[in-house]
């Protein structure tokens, strides 16, 4: 079964909802809709497959514990298969550290445990969201000299293997990937990137680490460029 919830509040993002719980899946659906989200709903891993054939969503939300296909399988097919990367948030009655790890090993981005605040289902969505704002994702790999940015997987490869990156590294790496050639402040990747006040100094740490991945020398960066005064700039090339 496959459902599209309509609302009456402008639509901020579009969100497949996937969980073979039907009485919370309707509550999610009525509340994020009538927070301001187009809800597309589905009963199951195979329904959600199937919808991906003809919807584009900006963010899935996803249950883990489902019968046939879980929500970790899912996971790990749409990382391998899917790019750019959809954003993925879990949900799990089971909420143990290594439950949450084992989630993200498996590629989401987020990991709620149930039961939850709605309000923090809410709050969670919009924070992935604004880290990854609808049609901004990379769409192929990005050149780094012998290393490319494969933004799906969050990854560099190289001709000795692939590199993984964390969380924080891949998000600004992709925020600058889909901007090349563009200047962004720190400001500017703070607020894009949902950090906190400490975010601009928390860019600089993040570009530090990138440089130490992607270029031969750090100290004289060729691809993560440094704009005195305005930000960086991510200038890709062979």
């Amino acid at each position: 079964m496959v459902t599209a919830v309509g609302s009456q509040t402008p639509v901020t993002a579009h969100i497949l909802l996937v969980d073979d719980d039907e009485r919370l899946r309707v509550l999610m659906a009525r509340y994020l809709t009538e927070n301001g989200f187009a809800v597309t709903v589905a009963e199951s891993a195979a329904n959600a497959r199937d919808l991906l054939r003809v919807v584009d969503p900006d963010l899935l939300v996803l249950d883990v514990m489902m019968s046939e296909e879980t929500g970790l399988q899912l996971t790990e097919s749409l990382r391998a298969d899917r790019a750019p990367a959809l954003p993925i948030l879990l949900l799990t009655a089971r909420g143990a550290p290594e439950d949450r790890i084992a989630g993200f090993e498996a590629g989401a981005d987020d990991y709620l445990a149930k039961p939850f605040d709605p309000r923090e289902l809410l709050l969670r969505i919009r924070a992935l969201l604004r880290r990854a704002p609808p049609g901004a994702g990379v769409t192929g790999p990005v050149q780094l000299g012998e290393a490319a940015f494969d933004a799906a997987r969050g990854e560099l490869v190289t001709a000795c293997g692939r590199i993984r990156l964390t969380g924080a590294e891949a998000a600004l790496l992709g925020v600058l990937a889909a901007r090349p050639n563009q200047v962004l402040s720190r400001e500017a990747l703070a607020e894009i990137l949902d950090m906190d006040e400490a975010g601009e100094r928390a860019i600089d740490v993040q570009v530090t680490r990138l440089r130490r991945k992607i270029e031969i020398d750090p100290r004289e960066p060729r691809f993560l460029q440094t704009v005195r005064g305005r930000g960086y700039i991510l200038k890709p090339g062979p």
